[in-house]
């Protein structure tokens, strides 16, 4: 979709002017109609990829930050950043949480936790398949982070995605690692499915409300983090469900780029008839629970430090919040979950969601991550011989979209 910055600039003053979330209209943008491999939205709302240049996305931010000058204000817009989101990918509030029927199996112990394949269903006859691990230490209660990752190949099977769970573990955290559509073990439809936002917006609600079955769960100890793809549900799912209390979002704040994938801008969460924002304030909608943005000089989080993280960090001195928002930038680095991210993502989510941070330093008190075991992807895997996916399991595009439209209603 191509619209010049005046068009670009109109929205953005449309944008600042009305917030009355009753008086959206989404014509042509809101899921009238589930045709396979299609749906009705008006693509002029679509916000994509480098939707702004840098010098765009600055001054983008400037004019959101005019339409409000005190917490009344910024809680008024956030409302309708929300309820934007909601309607942009046509979820609904209070959907009907089905029957999970969790399916774990094949548990392997290690040094100081241990990895289990799990399954369950988001919806009926639609699987979120991922691992879970657990620390082996008994505690009293336990913190829960939920692990979303980014694109790429295989990529809950990566050794990044292996070490920050296997590491949060040992540090007293339940980890759960979940496949986004049309990777890993998760084939019922294809990645680039037109409403995967909702899909896998729905996977991350319903991963939260899994990992609250897990005995002695702490309900006020919730955490996710995630790169990439995986950073964009992580600041869309901590922007709807409050019961997330801690996020880190890694390499994917940015002003100026709104994904790239389907999965992430292929639906209208930006921008509507009545208002525009970008992920900037997607992710501040975390305020004032504590939020690390994690940034690197690479791609397009190289301006954090001097315009993203200053946005958002205004936001939470609105609430007097202003130690629960930090930003790791690291300039010579690129776009991934490198070993600096993780220890970065380890520090602030141990002192937040009080992990026992000790367990994953050596000797030298420096993080070790040398006790884990990266498994090969066989072994990770939750869908196999032994282990089938149900026989009344949902698959193709076409019956996917079908079963999304009868659950969403």
């Amino acid at each position: 979709v191509v619209i010049s910055f005046l068009e670009k600039k109109y929205c953005l003053t449309i944008g600042m002017r009305f917030h009355s979330y009753k008086a959206l209209l989404l014509a042509g943008v809101l899921l009238n109609s589930f045709q396979p491999f299609a749906q009705s939205i008006d693509t002029t709302m679509l916000c994509r990829g480098h939707y702004f240049t840098e010098a765009e996305g600055k001054a983008s931010l400037q004019q959101f930050a005019s339409a409000y000058h005190d917490l009344k204000g910024w809680e008024k817009r956030a409302d309708r950043i929300r309820q934007g989101l909601i309607e942009g990918m046509n979820l609904p509030e209070g959907f009907t949480r089905t029957p999970l029927k969790p399916i774990i199996h094949s548990k392997r112990t290690y040094h100081g936790y241990s990895v289990e394949n799990v399954a369950f269903e988001s919806m009926p006859g639609f699987f979120v398949t991922g691992n879970l691990y657990r620390p082996l230490r008994e505690l009293f209660s336990y913190p829960a982070i939920l692990s979303p990752h980014g694109h790429g190949k295989d990529p809950r099977f990566q050794e990044n995605v292996q070490k920050r769970c296997a590491a949060l573990a040992k540090m007293g955290a339940i980890v759960f690692t979940y496949d986004m559509i049309g990777y890993g073990d998760s084939h019922q439809c294809e990645h680039k499915h037109p409403q995967a936002l909702t899909i896998q917006t729905i996977n991350g609600i319903r991963a939260i409300d899994f990992l609250l079955t897990i005995p002695h769960v702490d309900t006020e100890r919730i955490g996710i983090t995630g790169e990439s793809g995986g950073g964009t549900q992580t600041f869309v799912l901590t922007a709807l469900d409050k019961r997330i209390k801690v996020s880190v979002p890694v390499v994917m704040v940015s002003a100026h780029f709104f994904g790239g994938c389907t999965c992430e801008s292929g639906m209208p969460i930006h921008k509507s008839t009545d208002h525009q924002t970008s992920n900037v304030e997607i992710a501040a909608l975390a305020a004032p629970r504590p939020l690390l943005l994690i940034s690197d000089g690479k791609d397009w989080t190289k301006n954090t430090p001097d315009v993203e993280f200053p946005y958002i960090q205004n936001i939470y001195k609105l609430y007097n919040r202003e130690g629960n928002i930090e930003n790791l930038h690291l300039p010579a680095e690129g776009h991934d979950y490198g070993v600096n991210k993780r220890a970065g993502a380890y520090r602030f989510l141990a002192k937040h969601l009080n992990l026992s941070f000790k367990e994953i330093l050596n000797s030298n008190e420096q993080i070790d991550e040398s006790f884990i075991v990266v498994e090969p992807t066989e072994v990770l895997r939750v869908i196999n011989k032994d282990h089938p996916l149900p026989s009344y399991a949902v698959k193709g595009d076409e019956q996917v979209s079908k079963l999304l439209k009868s659950f969403v209603k």
